[in-house]
C-alpha cells in the first residue's frame, strides 16, 4: 500500500446529500511496520446482504492503536450537555446500545468486542479539540465514529486529518465535511449536506409554491450559511424571490426581532435553518405576531420531540425531511426490534434520532466487518469506501447508503415529511411525495 497520511484522489466536487450517513479516514501502518504501504481500494460489493465475513485477525495486539486481541476501541466527541445535549445526546447513547447488542449476540466484530468512548464537546470547538486529543493521544482510539456537532467539529476535523486518524460517520451536515475528500481524506459524513438540502428546499418552493415570497432564518455558522446558499441556488428566480434574510448566533437568547423583520417583509414562505429550540421560538413568535407562513425546517428538527416545544396545531403543515422509518411506527417489525434493543441494552427512549443512531451503528459494524483481513486505519477507510447500496431495515424501502473515494457523504436520498395532528390531537409526521435523490448538487 502506498504511504499515507495524506490521500490525493482526483479532485471531484461532490455536493453530497441528504439525511443521515458517511465515513472516512485512514492511518498508514507504515508507522508500525517502518515501511510504506501501497493502497488499492477493493472492488465495491453490494448492500447489507453481502457483508464481508470476518475471516481473520491479522493485526497483532498493540500494532495498531485501539486494536487489541480482545477489543476495538472507538471514540466520538458529541454535544452531551446544554441545550443541544438535551436534544441530540440520545444519538451516541443509542449507537452505543447497538454496539452492546453486537457484542452480546455476535461476540463483537473481527473476534473483538467494540468499546465506544464518547466525550462531551459542550458544543464548543476548543473543548472538542481538547477531548479529541485525549481520545487519540491518551486513550489511543482506533477511529472516531459518529462525532456530532457542526459548531465544534471543525477544530477536531483538522486535527484528525493531520494525524491520519479515521473520522467517520460524522453527524454534522456542514458542506465542508463531505465535499473535500482530497484535502481531508480521513473524514466521512453520515448525514446530508445542508447546502444540498437548501437546494432542494428552493426547488420544492419553485415547483409547488410559485409566486410566493420567501424569507430565510438561519444560524450564523456553517449550518445556516450552507442552507441559505442552497436555497438561493435552488430557487427559480422567475418564480420566487427571497425578500428577507435574518441570522442569529447560536448563543442568542431571543430571536424576536429577527422574526418581526421576516414578518414585515411580507413573506409567504419561511425556511428555517435553525436548531429545535430556535425553530420553536420562531414559530411561536410568528403566531403571536399573527404571521403564519408555510414553514420549511431543516431535517435537524425531524423528530416528534418538536411537538414538546411547539403545539401540534401550530406546527401543523410544517415540512421537513427524513430517510428512515419513524419511531411512531411501532407495528413495523424493524422499529419494534429497535424498541426491544434499546430497552435491553440500556439505550434511550426511541425517537427518530435513535433510529438514525442505530443505522449509524449498523454502517459502522459493516465497515469493521469488511476490514477484518486488514484491521488497520487504512484498511478501515478502504472498507468504508467499498460500501455500495447498503440498506438497513430501519431505512425506507427505497433508501440506501453508498460511499467512494470521491464521495464522502452516505445518505443521498429521502422523502418529504409534513407535521400533522392525529385524531387524539397529538402531533405526528407523515411522509408524502416521491423519493428525492441528490446527485452532484442536483435533485430529481
Amino acid at each position: 500500500m502506498k504511504s499515507m497520511p495524506t490521500r490525493h484522489p482526483p479532485l471531484k466536487a461532490v455536493a453530497t446529500v441528504f439525511i443521515c450517513c458517511a465515513f472516512l479516514a485512514i492511518v498508514s501502518l507504515a508507522a508500525a511496520c517502518g515501511q510504506a504501504e501501497n493502497r488499492e481500494t477493493p472492488a465495491a460489493t453490494g448492500g447489507a446482504a453481502e457483508t464481508a465475513a470476518p475471516t481473520g485477525t491479522p493485526a497483532p495486539a498493540g500494532a495498531v492503536p485501539g486494536v487489541s486481541d480482545s477489543e476495538i476501541l472507538l471514540g466520538a466527541e458529541a454535544s452531551l450537555s446544554g441545550t443541544l445535549g438535551a436534544v441530540y445526546a440520545t444519538i451516541p447513547q443509542a449507537t452505543n446500545a447497538y454496539f452492546d447488542y453486537i457484542n452480546d449476540t455476535q461476540g463483537g466484530v473481527c473476534g473483538r468486542k467494540i468499546v465506544y468512548r464518547v466525550e462531551d464537546n459542550r458544543d464548543d470547538p476548543a473543548v472538542a479539540l481538547e477531548v479529541v486529543r485525549k481520545l487519540v493521544e491518551r486513550d489511543k482510539v482506533f477511529a472516531m465514529v459518529g462525532s456530532l456537532g457542526d459548531v465544534p467539529h471543525p477544530a477536531s476535523w483538522e486535527y484528525l486529518n493531520q494525524k491520519g486518524v479515521p473520522d467517520i460517520l460524522v453527524s454534522a451536515g456542514a458542506h465542508r465535511f463531505g465535499a473535500d475528500p482530497q484535502g481531508h481524506p480521513w473524514t466521512v459524513q453520515m448525514i446530508p449536506s445542508y447546502t444540498v438540502e437548501g437546494t432542494f428546499f428552493g426547488r420544492y418552493i419553485s415547483q409547488n409554491l410559485p409566486g410566493k415570497k420567501v424569507a430565510v432564518l438561519y444560524q450564523n455558522d456553517d449550518f445556516g450559511k450552507d442552507g441559505l446558499a442552497g436555497v438561493k441556488a435552488g430557487l427559480d428566480p422567475g418564480k420566487n424571490q427571497i425578500v428577507a434574510e435574518e441570522s442569529y448566533d447560536n448563543t442568542a437568547v431571543s430571536i424576536t426581532s429577527q422574526v418581526a423583520n421576516l414578518k414585515k417583509s411580507g413573506a409567504d414562505v419561511a425556511v428555517l435553518f435553525t436548531t429545535p429550540g430556535f425553530t420553536a421560538q420562531a414559530i411561536k413568535n410568528a403566531d403571536r405576531l399573527g404571521w403564519h407562513p408555510q414553514w420549511l425546517m431543516s431535517y435537524v428538527n425531524s423528530d416528534d420531540m418538536m411537538f414538546q416545544f411547539v403545539s401540534p396545531q401550530l406546527l401543523e403543515g410544517a415540512i421537513t425531511f427524513q430517510a428512515l422509518k419513524l419511531a411512531g411506527w411501532r407495528d413495523d417489525p424493524a422499529v419494534a426490534r429497535h424498541y426491544e434493543l434499546m430497552q435491553k441494552y440500556g439505550g434511550p427512549t426511541p425517537t427518530n434520532f435513535t433510529i438514525y443512531a442505530q443505522t449509524l451503528g449498523e454502517v459502522a459494524v459493516e465497515t469493521l466487518k469488511r476490514s477484518c483481513d486488514n484491521l488497520t486505519r487504512e484498511g478501515l477507510m478502504e472498507a468504508v469506501e467499498s460500501i455500495k447500496d447498503f440498506h438497513s431495515d430501519l431505512m425506507l424501502d427505497d433508501v440506501t447508503v453508498s460511499f467512494s473515494d470521491t464521495d464522502h457523504t452516505g445518505l443521498q436520498s429521502g422523502h418529504v415529511l409534513r407535521a400533522g395532528v392525529d385524531e387524539n390531537g397529538k402531533g405526528k409526521f407523515e411522509y408524502f411525495g416521491p423519493l428525492f435523490v441528490f446527485e452532484g448538487g442536483s435533485s430529481r
